[in-house]
């Protein structure tokens, strides 16, 4: 009897306890719910996104002209007037990085659009409307999914001349073979959101087809498409570099991946010029990792358990120690 008594005792503490994280829960909702919980990730994340992007716009108007040739070749940073250093030919190579950095920005941002597009149209409208309209998407979808992505986007990219072969040309190719995996995600997401019942009444009481989509569907699928046209960005940013390293890039203009690229057939490595090849292969592993950064804090939204998984979460919550305890109790049963 008395350890039925203790029991009873520790499970009405333990109600009160997650009582007050639900009260608390409670008071997000509305358009707060649709936004990333400020975190150090999603801070972070944003800093240093913001830094490339003020570096792409600003620098690349206060440094000479990275075509440049000088007969200051394989100089080292902080010699002979070059911050970053010079090639081969004794080009700048701060400046080149200003330029590459703002190319592969706007080819990440290109693809990412395009890809968004793409996947919102066979993932959602097809999906949506269903019938004929839904098999033939996903069948088209499916096949091209199943196709490999790098072997397609070198082909695609060897057919180009290399004159025509612009940012706008090269974001064209990369956004080809990156679509295909967002939409079978805005799919399987769609197929969920047409059968509620807001949306059911909503058909039943005449509403059109596209306000539906803007009005009931588009909202609940912001999260999953903010997600995937981060991730589209990444895989934009990281494809154009290798498709530049393997001779296949944007022409003459100048990418991170094209530093790479000449660096490489230059032989830097082997003549110790580590300014010309290491510094753009940071830029690329910091800024992809900024973005991924910023999907983890999206995945926060679509996931809530990855939102509530950590104990420094809680703590951001304004529980006592008694309550996190009671929260994390909950979780282990």
């Amino acid at each position: 009897m008395r350890g039925d008594a203790m029991e009873t005792t520790h499970d009405e503490s333990f109600v009160q306890e997650t009582g007050a994280v639900e009260r608390t829960f409670e008071k997000k909702s509305g358009l707060k719910s649709l936004l990333p919980s400020r975190s150090a990730k999603l801070i972070v994340g944003l800093t240093i996104l913001s830094i490339f992007i003020l570096y792409a716009v600003i620098v690349p108007f206060f440094v000479r002209d990275p075509n440049a040739i000088s007969t200051f070749r394989l100089s080292p940073p902080g010699h002979d007037g070059f911050i970053m250093g010079s090639n081969l030919a004794g080009q700048d190579i701060w400046a080149q990085l200003a330029y590459g950095t703002r190319g592969s920005l706007i080819i990440g941002a290109i693809v990412g659009i395009l890809a968004a597009v793409l996947s919102t149209l066979f993932g959602v409208l097809g999906t949506y409307i269903g019938g004929w309209w839904d098999e033939g998407f996903a069948l088209f979808t499916n096949v091209i999914l199943v196709i490999p992505g790098l072997p397609l986007t070198i082909v695609i990219s060897n057919y180009v001349p290399p004159a025509q072969r612009g940012l706008f040309v090269l974001a064209l190719v990369l956004a080809i073979t990156s679509w295909a995996g967002s939409a079978r995600v805005l799919r399987a997401v769609t197929l969920s959101v047409r059968n509620r019942d807001y949306v059911i009444a909503s058909k039943i009481s005449g509403e059109k087809t596209w306000r539906i989509l803007v009005v009931e569907i588009l909202p609940n699928l912001i999260p999953v498409m903010a997600s995937q046209l981060i991730f589209s960005i990444i895989f934009a940013i990281l494809g154009e570099a290798g498709l530049s390293f393997l001779g296949l890039g944007a022409g003459t203009r100048f990418t991170l991946g094209k530093i790479l690229q000449q660096a490489n057939q230059s032989l830097a490595l082997t003549q110790g010029a580590w300014w010309w090849f290491i510094p753009p292969g940071i830029l690329i592993s910091v800024l992809g990792m900024s973005l991924s950064l910023i999907n983890f804090s999206i995945d926060e939204i679509i996931n809530p358990k990855l939102r509530n998984s950590t104990r420094a979460a809680r703590k951001k919550w304004g529980l006592t120690p008694a309550q996190i305890s009671a929260l994390e109790r909950e979780n282990v049963r």
